[in-house]
């Protein structure tokens, strides 16, 4: 029997190698064989949808350097989470372009540091157009909808316009377009925009999506929904979880059989091989930057046969999983 076809995104690029979401990360996971690439989306004061880990921006950017925005640091707090920092939408598209991306994690990706400064922010349009012009899918992650809804930005009215000027509504780019976020509601909203696309809810390993706390009542956690998976279809056209949901000692009870007997395909994230992501039987020393056992490791996602896995080191993730012949996600 051939083993199940699995797609493999370049999570944030190829952050294995260069500084995540990049316009070499991006690049680089495409040369390696990414059948996907996936951006996450914050916004700016203008409007603007970029490309960043966090709308908080000083561990990816040289923003904390530059004299001329030591005045932007602050501190916010939302949903019981409070942090110090510099934060994008405190900054104009115009402003944030003249910053330089770096290395969000330099003890563990020090090879990555090398390239500290090389290139700047990019707009969701950007990487948008990179994707269609390279023929790869993506998959397009909204960060934090109900903060920047809280602040009167649009975030999926923003992604939403994004998609259609760059062309991802038209039907042989569509097929290659997934919008995912743990919020459920974020989601909704897109698809409210009119946008076709695969929809899926990311599921963490604890905790509960912000949305739900922020309705109030009795609000389900990740784990919870996940023990009632078949209630996510209609909604979401797959789930994607926390590796360890499946293949590590936080693992949740068996859902996989359950959600694609529901018809939601599955994903998981992230395959990483350094010594810091892994388990410690599959460690090679106490270096936390050298790779270790990391076959081992993604062994059990290799089994799972999952619809996609998202990699920092799309090559290696080539190497272990069977990627499909075509480039589209299914």
């Amino acid at each position: 029997m051939a083993a199940p076809e699995t797609l493999i995104i370049g999570h944030r690029g190829a952050p294995g190698y260069r500084p995540e979401h990049t316009r070499g990360s991006y690049e680089l996971a495409i040369a390696l064989g990414a059948g996907a690439i996936e951006p996450d989306v914050v916004a700016t004061r203008d409007g603007v949808a970029i490309v960043r880990h966090e709308n908080e921006i000083s561990s990816t950017t040289d923003v904390a350097d530059r004299p001329e925005f030591a005045d932007r640091r602050t501190r916010k707090a939302f949903a019981g989470v409070e942090i110090d920092g510099w934060f994008a939408e405190d900054f104009t598209w115009d402003e944030l372009r003249g910053l330089r991306c770096r290395e969000r994690i330099p003890e563990i990706r020090p090879d990555s540091a090398a390239y500290d400064g090389r290139w700047p922010i990019l707009s969701l349009r950007e990487v948008l157009a990179l994707a269609r012009e390279a023929g790869v899918g993506i998959v397009v992650e909204l960060k934090h909808e109900p903060y920047f809804r809280s602040i009167g930005i649009d975030l999926p009215g923003l992604v939403a316009a994004d998609l259609v000027a760059e062309g991802w509504q038209d039907e042989a780019r569509r097929r290659g377009l997934v919008v995912e976020s743990f919020e459920q509601s974020a989601l909704d909203r897109v698809r409210e925009e009119g946008i076709r696309a695969a929809f899926v809810y990311l599921v963490e390993r604890t905790g509960t999506a912000v949305d739900l706390l922020l309705a109030g009542g009795e609000a389900p956690s990740y784990r919870e929904q996940l023990a009632r998976v078949e209630g996510l279809a209609g909604r979401a056209d797959g789930i994607s979880v926390h590796a360890s949901l499946i293949a590590g000692p936080r693992r949740a009870d068996p859902f996989l059989e359950r959600a694609r007997g529901a018809g939601l395909a599955v994903y998981a994230w992230t395959a990483r091989p350094e010594n810091a992501f892994l388990r410690r039987r599959n460690r090679s020393s106490a270096d936390p930057a050298a790779r270790g056992d990391w076959r081992a490791e993604w062994a059990p996602l290799v089994a799972a046969g999952l619809d996609g896995i998202f990699a920092d080191h799309p090559d290696l993730a080539r190497d272990a999983f069977t990627p499909p012949k075509s480039t589209f996600l299914r």
